[in-house]
């Protein structure tokens, strides 16, 4: 049986601003079907790397190939264009907006009406705006939010905000979907129901890379962990042998972890 294709290749990634070397060297690789993992200590360089992969910052060196396209470059909406979606650390939902309308927005990006057909409301812009709301509402009910849709964003409890916006970024028809703690700010009820929507979203055939301090909820869904600390790779493999790594647990888990817990 062949090796699954990869789908994101990050190589000697290195971004400098200024003196200051955020990450130095990182090289990924992220197979297709994978739930794939990012982890360190808060200042590693994670977030910086997510900006880098989808074009919110430029690589001082290295390259992020996408499906065997180099997309270094190109602007975020390109990116997305092309297949790649993502959430953020911080929460960025319209909370004046509807619940549905901030998904809308995502699929907003795959809207094929000119300026003029959107100024004029044509039958052809009516009816792809249907579609869209259609499938936005899919989205919503995939996520289990569908009885929240006419509530205002910002009037969501933090967990429902976090799954309004994994919604959002699903709306855009995404082949990659980077998470960027997602599990921040959850009880561990909502962090195992976002435990369960993860594996219902690698069901639909979409390859899912994330940032995640939650040690056991990494350790429980993750295909391959990748550790960096001070911006540097310090271990990659599967979940077992990198909770076991002396690196990892001096830089990142600690003295006192306990692989068992």
């Amino acid at each position: 049986m062949s090796e699954p294709a990869s789908i994101l290749e990050i190589t000697n990634l290195t971004k400098h601003f200024g003196g200051v070397t955020a990450v130095s060297n990182i090289d990924i690789s992220v197979q297709e079907g994978q739930i794939a993992s990012l982890i360190g200590p808060n200042g590693a360089g994670k977030t910086t790397l997510f900006n880098c992969v989808t074009g919110l910052e430029s690589p001082s060196e290295g390259s992020v190939k996408f499906q065997d396209q180099n997309i270094v470059g190109l602007r975020p909406d390109q990116i997305a264009e092309i297949g790649m979606a993502r959430t953020f650390q911080n929460i960025r939902l319209f909370s004046q907006l509807t619940v549905l309308d901030n998904v809308k927005i995502g699929r907003h990006c795959r809207s094929k009406s000119r300026l003029w057909s959107s100024v004029s409301r044509n039958q052809k812009q009516r009816q792809e705006e249907s579609h869209i709301t259609s499938h936005a509402f899919q989205q919503l009910s995939f996520v289990g939010l569908e009885g929240l849709r006419d509530h205002l964003a910002g009037n969501l409890s933090y967990g429902d905000q976090r799954r309004v916006e994994i919604a959002r970024a699903l709306a855009m028809g995404p082949k990659l979907l980077l998470l960027d703690e997602p599990a921040a700010g959850m009880n561990p009820q909502e962090t195992q129901q976002l435990i369960e929507l993860i594996h219902a979203i690698r069901e639909q055939e979409i390859t899912i890379l994330l940032i995640e301090h939650d040690m056991k909820m990494v350790m429980q869904i993750s295909d391959w962990v990748t550790v960096i600390a001070q911006g540097e790779k310090i271990s990659a493999g599967e979940p077992e042998a990198v909770q076991n790594d002396e690196r990892v647990i001096r830089a990142y888990l600690g003295e006192s972890y306990d692989a068992e817990t």
